[in-house]
């Protein structure tokens, strides 16, 4: 074993980082993937969104990840297994049975990157003094969202380069997806030389087995936890289904009610401008609630994930295919959704707060990730059925339940006020 804090400059970049890689390419490409494949937006929703389900459940096998050989371990296979997972996709795309086969090594991915997340955050808290969390808190979000400009961004502009280049989007997706998978392999490798043995072979665990499952009771006897759940759940209603068909509005041609844009274009759009205007809006909102606390910005950070969302339904209903227009559409609603979420985060800290907090904070994401799962399972039939401008619309109403809500939570006025908040 190691001194704490040793080689962090090194490891937290590169670990956080390779964190993030998996999940975008997963929730965020396979959408932008599938439909330049042919596949129906019905299927796109329901499907991509059962890829949230291992970040739904993680919460029930951390506690076998703490217990079981060391986080580097843990994290280390489970980055080699997500690149041949990408790899496994890259491959099965030139087959009849794409789609079945390519969601198979997706799913194993998801599995992957949601153990690693696990095992990566506990290597975070274990590897450095609680000094150093704080400080290397930014570089950590800083790379996680380099990892989507990444995602969302390069990888996607790569495809749309070789579907160019090639004409054959099958071709140009399966040396996308396979590059995407030596990139991952890449990182594994970093990691390996960049992560100091902070723990001995027989792991260092802080929570006993047997506790698990009153810790895990525990979190549902916290006083209002009912409607902190249904909070939870719908918080993100509407932006979880703009999120499965923002790209293929983008993508579809005109006489489907779609802009016609290219993968180009759309990555170009999503992992620059995008990114960019997603990070300003969850750091600032992190700034305005350590400054003031969590009530005066609750109301007007739900209205922010919300209200922007309007502008979609504007392209929609105007066939506005415009440039600068899309542009600011995706700036105003990645901004809105940073700044919105940055509430969102600090109301899960403090659903989790008290005894078993680490735990606790693990349970209340995996209702988290449950909310954008099953709205997104819907969101291509409900496209289906609305077309693009009446389901814009509808993204835009899906917001009331968590604004009523907001009546019957209740959290201290000046929670989070001179805390940080993280990003991720």
């Amino acid at each position: 074993m190691v001194q704490k804090d040793k080689g962090a400059w090194a490891w937290v970049p590169v670990l956080y980082f390779t964190q993030g890689l998996p999940y975008v390419l997963v929730v965020t490409v396979s959408v932008i993937m599938y439909k330049k494949l042919g596949v129906s937006n019905e299927d796109i929703g329901l499907y991509t969104s059962l890829l949230y389900l291992p970040w739904v459940l993680k919460p029930l096998w951390s506690p076998f990840v703490d217990l079981k050989s060391t986080k580097r371990n843990w994290f280390l296979a489970m980055q080699l297994l997500i690149a041949i997972a990408l790899l496994g996709v890259g491959l099965t795309l030139p087959t009849n049975m794409f789609f079945i086969s390519s969601l198979a090594c997706f799913w194993m991915a998801a599995f992957a990157s949601a153990t690693n997340d696990i095992a990566s955050d506990g290597y975070y808290m274990l590897g450095l003094t609680e000094k150093k969390q704080s400080f290397f808190v930014g570089m950590r979000s800083t790379f996680y969202r380099l990892a989507m400009v990444t995602g969302e961004g390069l990888i996607v502009v790569l495809a749309g380069f070789l579907e160019n280049k090639y004409g054959d989007n099958t071709k140009a997706w399966s040396i996308t997806m396979s590059a995407a998978a030596f990139l991952m392999l890449i990182m594994t490798v970093t990691n390996f030389f960049v992560t100091p043995k902070y723990e001995s072979e027989n792991g260092i665990n802080n929570e006993k087995a047997t506790g698990f499952l009153e810790v895990f009771s525990s979190f549902f006897k916290k006083p209002g936890i009912g409607i902190a759940l249904a909070f939870i759940l719908t918080y993100r209603l509407g932006e979880s289904q703009l999120v499965k068909m923002a790209s293929p509005f983008l993508l579809d041609t005109p006489d489907k009610g779609g802009l016609g844009y290219s993968t180009e274009q759309l990555g170009t759009i999503f992992g620059t401008a995008g990114v960019i205007f997603l990070s300003i809006g969850g750091i600032l909102g992190g700034i305005l609630i350590s400054k003031d606390g969590l009530k005066k910005w609750m109301l007007p950070m739900v209205l922010s994930l919300n209200l922007p969302n309007i502008l979609y339904a504007v392209l929609a209903f105007t066939n506005t295919t415009n440039i600068y227009a899309v542009t600011a559409t995706v700036i105003f609603e990645k901004f809105g959704y940073g700044f919105g979420f940055a509430a969102f985060l600090m109301y899960l800290i403090y659903i989790a707060d008290g005894k078993s907090k680490t735990s606790h904070y693990a349970i209340a994401t995996g209702f988290m990730a449950l909310g954008m799962m099953l709205p997104g399972m819907i969101s291509g039939y409900m496209q289906q059925w609305l077309g693009y401008d009446g389901f814009f619309i509808w993204v835009v109403i899906a917001a009331l339940p968590a604004l009523l809500l907001l009546k019957f939570i209740t959290y201290p006025a000046d929670f989070g006020k001179k805390t940080a908040v993280p990003n991720e």
